[in-house]
């Protein structure tokens, strides 16, 4: 019983110490509650898949009352914006080429006279394709108000017999800052943790304190637990931080369970804690540290989380390398719990791939932190 007392009391004074050490460095103070922050809402904000206020020119030869509703069908609820009229398609493709506009609507001549006279009337709606995705997002809207209008495949056709109801599950509104800001939640998350952690052991090398903690009884484990405590409550005020400015800022709804989201966080926090640790007691340098804990961190976590790209569309050795991430389970874990509701049900694969991640990151640093000087 007392060696489980003086186990305690010895991670109590190392997290004590440690935690002095915070409030006294303005630095760690940034990394773990400014930075995240900050980067949160510059790169929310930033990040955006939406399309709206489209530039549109238009080369009307007909100039009747129905091209002119045709038109205002367009640009009606913002998606597309009037960027001029134009008087032939030449001139449409010149602000295509000097960037004023990104797609074009060609109205033909006689196309109230043809549309009076129950005709098949086509018109034609050309994209700027330089940006493949762009061009697809914009074709999709174009066909959806010209289906409004009574338009599909750019001619006028009667109304279907059949109409199809549709319903978009999770998010409706299909903003996509419900879909990037907890893959950036996770982002910001990741790289405040490894880096706090990255810079304790190789500080305690560089100012010589490591030759005092030696020259006490303290054991390699409680250095490492008594190191890792105040940052993981440093982590969850993090978290809540985050999660907060997500809600506020862009509207990030919760539709599952808080407390399993907790835990899972506290688990992940864990894990980047943990490997931020480790590269701290293996490089002994701060500058060595800091750049190992960022290459580490910053191109795997954005671009093997499926944060910004969809992993299923990632080569076979990619996609198994994703697994060891933690943050690529953790991305996982938000979207389903913030917009799905799921539960432990669907989740525990992430939640074991993530802990399994969590102990090898502290058993690892504890085997390789040495009570020696060299």
């Amino acid at each position: 019983m007392n060696k489980f007392r003086r186990f305690f009391l010895r991670v109590k004074a190392l997290a004590t110490k440690e935690l002095f050490h915070i409030q006294r460095d303005p630095r760690s103070l940034y990394l773990g509650l400014g930075m995240p922050l900050l980067l949160l809402v510059l790169m929310g904000a930033g990040i955006s898949f939406d399309l709206d206020k489209i530039p549109l020119v238009v080369v009307d030869r007909d100039h009747s009352v129905a091209s002119r509703a045709l038109i205002e069908a367009f640009v009606a609820d913002d998606t597309f914006r009037l960027a001029g009229m134009a008087d032939d398609e030449p001139a449409a493709e010149r602000m295509f080429r000097a960037g004023e506009a990104s797609a074009a609507l060609i109205i033909p001549d006689r196309f109230a006279a043809d549309l009076d006279r129950g005709e098949r009337v086509s018109v034609q709606f050309l994209v700027d394709g330089v940006d493949g995705n762009s061009a697809g997002q914009i074709l999709t809207k174009g066909d959806t108000i010209a289906i409004g209008a009574n338009l599909s495949g750019g001619a006028m056709t009667r109304a279907p017999r059949i109409a199809a109801r549709t319903w978009t599950r999770f998010n409706p509104s299909a903003k996509s800052a419900l879909y990037i800001v907890p893959g950036l939640a996770t982002y910001v998350l990741a790289l405040g943790a490894v880096l706090l952690t990255a810079l304790t052991v190789a500080r305690e090398w560089e100012r010589g304190s490591m030759e005092q903690l030696f020259a006490t009884p303290v054991g390699r484990l409680e250095i490492v637990i008594g190191k890792l405590l105040p940052y993981l409550g440093m982590g969850i005020l993090q978290f809540l931080t985050v999660l907060t400015a997500g809600a506020f800022a862009f509207g990030l709804p919760l539709r599952g369970d808080f407390l399993l989201l907790a835990v899972c966080a506290l688990i992940f926090l864990l894990a980047m804690l943990g490997q931020g640790l480790l590269i701290s007691v293996v490089t002994r340098n701060q500058m060595v540290a800091t750049q190992v804990a960022m290459m580490s961190t910053m191109l795997p976590v954005m671009m093997l989380s499926g944060f910004l790209l969809p992993i299923e569309n990632m080569p076979l050795l990619i996609r198994g390398l994703s697994y060891v991430l933690p943050a690529r389970h953790m991305v996982t874990i938000m979207r389903g719990i913030l917009l799905k509701d799921n539960g432990i049900v669907e989740l525990w694969p992430d939640v074991l791939a993530m802990t399994a991640f969590a102990v090898a990151m502290i058993v690892a640093s504890t085997r390789r932190f040495q009570r020696r000087l060299v």
